[in-house]
């Protein structure tokens, strides 16, 4: 029988959108790093670890989401869908906590990207990862404490040996 799961990653890229092979690998194992050094942090009460879902769509795609969701008709860069604060959220003790869905736009990221795309895919999963745990940019002060955040994480992802808490 197997042990109880650890924090996971679901990778997902929408049919036409074009993500190289080598690129998808990387991703899907630095924010998987993320999202178990987030937990390793937080220690959620009774919790194993963190589930988070990664979506990578086009701009078509994440406009349609953020006029439904947020009403700006608009394509923009990362949305995220905190499952915490859907009813009925609480997942079983010991099983790991569902935060959310994180969805970016591979077209907004490429033209976004200064510092290559993959940099700037990890950005903003780390950017979306910090919605998911509750961070917020409303003011500079907000800015500053989710971006702390969100950098610790990235240099967690890019670290090599065991997962240790970001």
């Amino acid at each position: 029988m197997a042990g109880p799961r650890r924090s996971a990653l679901e990778l997902v890229v929408d049919d036409g959108v074009a993500v190289a092979p080598a690129l998808r690998r990387r991703l899907r194992v630095e924010v998987r790093r993320m999202v178990a050094a987030a937990a390793r942090c937080d220690r959620p009460a009774g919790r194993v670890g963190y589930e988070v879902a990664l979506r990578l769509v086009d701009d078509r795609a994440i406009r349609a989401l953020n006029r439904a969701y947020r009403a700006k008709d608009k394509p923009t860069d990362v949305l995220a869908f905190a499952q915490r604060e859907a009813p009925g959220a609480a997942a079983a003790p010991g099983a790991p906590e569902l935060l959310g869905d994180v969805v970016i736009s591979i077209d907004t990221a490429r033209r976004q990207a200064r510092r290559g795309l993959y940099a700037e895919l990890l950005h903003l999963a780390s950017h979306g990862l910090c919605h998911l745990l509750g961070y917020d940019h409303r003011d500079d002060a907000e800015e500053r404490v989710m971006n702390a955040r969100a950098a610790a994480l990235r240099a967690e992802a890019r670290r090599r040996g065991r997962v240790r808490a970001a």
